[in-house]
């Protein structure tokens, strides 16, 4: 579903993201960890069209993004780290504006935004501006909005920031049922507890390499670690 092929970002003498190549399957939650400034939001801005790569070629579901834009972006839903709403709408406008970008048909909103909005307790708000909304809420309703037109691919960039803990949750079980339901889900983190309780690859990224990539139990092998260690401590012997 995902492949990056020699994807690389410079700025000037500065490698952002050097000659990364990675495979993430249909139906797989893959991690995307490193320390800040290891490139893991510079690739994600590639993989959805957002800069342009320096070199190297980013391919979803088979579309060539840099020939095929449209189709391939068509496969995606995004949660940028740092998420812009139109504050003026309500919760259920905002979900409506952007099934209107994606195209969904007219007859499958109302009973998408419903479904939506009740995955994401957010139901009892739905009419209220999103302007009055927590931070957590905010987070949900901006998640809700990429899954309106049920895409294939789901690309977050630190999504847990500012959620709390019942939104956390949320967030967890709608991903293991997207993978379950066949959707390919990549997820950018902080959070190595969060990556390890829900992905089935990681990949470590460090000054714009990929340094590391496998199960969690591929990860401990290669870190020399015993198989009851956490993620942290492979992390932390890996970079």
């Amino acid at each position: 579903m995902i492949e990056l092929i020699g994807l690389t970002k410079r700025y000037d003498s500065v490698v952002a993201v050097d000659d990364l190549n990675l495979t993430v399957a249909a139906g797989e939650v893959f991690g995307f960890i490193g320390p800040n400034g290891a490139g893991k939001t510079t690739t994600i801005r590639m993989m959805m069209g957002l800069i342009q790569p320096t070199a190297g070629r980013v391919i979803l579901g088979g579309y060539d993004l840099a020939n095929q834009p449209s189709a391939a972006k068509q496969l995606c839903g995004f949660v940028p780290d740092r998420p812009h709403i139109y504050d003026k709408l309500t919760g259920s406008e905002f979900l409506d504006f952007v099934a209107g970008l994606y195209g969904v048909p007219d007859g499958e909103v109302p009973e998408r935004r419903t479904q939506l909005l009740d995955m994401f307790d957010l139901t009892e708000w739905a009419n209220e501006l999103v302007e009055t909304y927590s931070h957590g809420m905010k987070q949900r309703v901006v998640l809700a909005a990429a899954l309106i037109h049920a895409p294939k691919l789901l690309v977050l960039d630190e999504p847990l920031v500012g959620m709390d803990p019942r939104g956390a949750r949320l967030l967890k079980s709608t991903l293991r049922q997207l993978a379950g339901s066949g959707a390919t889900v990549f997820v950018s983190t902080h959070s190595l507890a969060l990556a390890q309780e829900l992905c089935d690859r990681i990949g470590i990224i460090v000054g714009g390499r990929l340094t590391a990539l496998g199960s969690l139990a591929e990860l401990r092998a290669l870190a020399g670690a015993a198989q009851d260690t956490q993620l942290e401590d492979v992390f932390l012997r890996l970079t």
